[in-house]
């Protein structure tokens, strides 16, 4: 436990840098997305083929989410936390040198082994060093600094790419995130594990339909969102007839409704959870099946992304503090397992949306991802239906 002594400023600093901290993990995780091309064009590749990298990126932290939580479950939070900053920022110095495609990779393979443990416990760890009583506030903080790499991580990342060039933009994550590391290191207390659970947790999660039926809604719902969301940079570009800097304009007013998705739940999430899940699910299957006739329209593409993005971090927040509350002995258990099967669906959304503009056309990206948003739709309805607990306000 953490000494009652300490501040509420204090404590709600130290949830402060987890939220820079997650900022700084979104941004790496996503800026690619933003500099698909001139990662291609520095190479000599298709857009399609770097885009491969996505799906290496997010599958790597899906297979090893659970794997490394548990190799790690009896460490010290605090010199965890360090021990996984030290290795991002080693492999961002390698992104910047990467002298071949497959040394890029190997780089965000990394980053990726970094992130897999990163988000099996910040979650937890947010909710412990916050005050009392403010989980819900803890985690919205949390999603702010997702949000914001979004709005500045991933729009400043590629300007920096094209104003530079794409190796400086890694560059400059990586000196950020020495910076935070030193600052975590100094603000936080010794955090020893607790209610991290064990391998024997695992078969026991999966004993709970409620939460089976969740992580499945998490991999069906993200794989729809990536499907598109993924290639929405060529889309924009090679669809929509836009240029770079409308490209740059809408992943921030993507990411800015993602702070007001946060902030909604915030003030909503507790009480109004199911309401917002539902309303949030079909809003995302919307704005993708209505993409490619917004695309040439400057005034409704921006409107889709507002909506779009809004919707898309209240998916991930409600989910979350779902899991949470279904697995609350074994916390980093279920969090290795969510952030797994999140990526999982990064993965294959990204994998599906290049087999879609491969076989396909890029067109058909909305379409394909807008209807699995309406599996996800029904999934998530039948479940509210068939275990009433998940309805219960958090």
């Amino acid at each position: 436990m953490l000494p009652n002594t300490v501040s509420r400023k204090t404590a709600w600093l130290r949830v402060v840098m987890l939220a820079i901290a997650a900022f700084i993990f979104n941004t790496t995780e996503f800026v690619p997305v933003g500099l698909l091309s001139d990662i291609a064009g520095s190479f000599g590749m298709e857009t399609a083929q770097v885009g491969i990298m996505l799906t290496i990126y997010a599958w790597i932290v899906a297979l090893m989410s659970l794997p490394l939580m548990l190799a790690t479950r009896n460490i010290e939070r605090r010199k965890l936390l360090i021990a996984i900053f030290l290795l991002f920022i080693v492999s961002h110095g390698l992104s910047v040198v990467a002298w071949n495609f497959w040394v890029l990779v190997a780089a965000r393979a990394g980053i990726a082994f970094a992130h897999a443990i990163f988000w099996s416990i910040t979650a937890s760890l947010a909710i412990r060093v916050a005050p009392a009583g403010k989980k819900t506030q803890a985690l919205s903080m949390l999603a702010t600094g997702t949000a914001l790499a979004m709005v500045l991580g991933v729009p400043i990342g590629r300007i920096i790419g094209q104003i530079l060039d794409w190796r400086t933009t890694f560059g400059v994550i990586g000196l950020v995130a020495l910076i935070t590391l030193l600052a975590l290191a100094r603000l936080l207390p010794k955090l020893p594990s607790e209610h991290s659970g064990s391998l024997s947790s695992v078969p026991v999660l999966f004993k709970r339909p409620a939460l089976v039926g969740m992580y499945v809604l998490v991999a069906t719902a993200v794989t729809a969102h990536y499907t598109a969301y993924s290639y929405i940079e060529p889309f924009m570009q090679v669809i929509a007839g836009m240029g770079h800097n409308f490209t740059t304009l809408l992943l921030l007013i993507f990411g800015s409704a993602g702070i007001l998705g946060s902030l909604l739940f915030g003030m909503l999430g507790s009480r109004h959870g199911t309401t917002l899940l539902l309303g949030a699910i079909a809003s995302i299957s919307a704005c993708m099946l209505l993409l490619w006739f917004a695309a040439p329209r400057v005034p409704a593409m921006i409107t889709l992304c507002i909506f779009w993005g809004m919707a898309m971090m209240m998916i991930g927040l409600i989910l979350q503090v779902r899991v949470l509350n279904l697995a609350s002995d074994a916390t980093d258990v279920a969090m290795s397992l969510f952030s797994g099967i999140y990526n999982i669906g990064i993965g294959a959304g990204a994998l599906l949306g290049n087999q879609v503009s491969i076989h396909l056309k890029m067109d058909d990206i909305g379409y394909v991802g807008g209807v699995l948003g309406l599996v996800a739709l029904l999934w998530c309805a039948w479940l509210f239906n068939r275990y009433p607990q998940l309805r219960e306000r958090t």
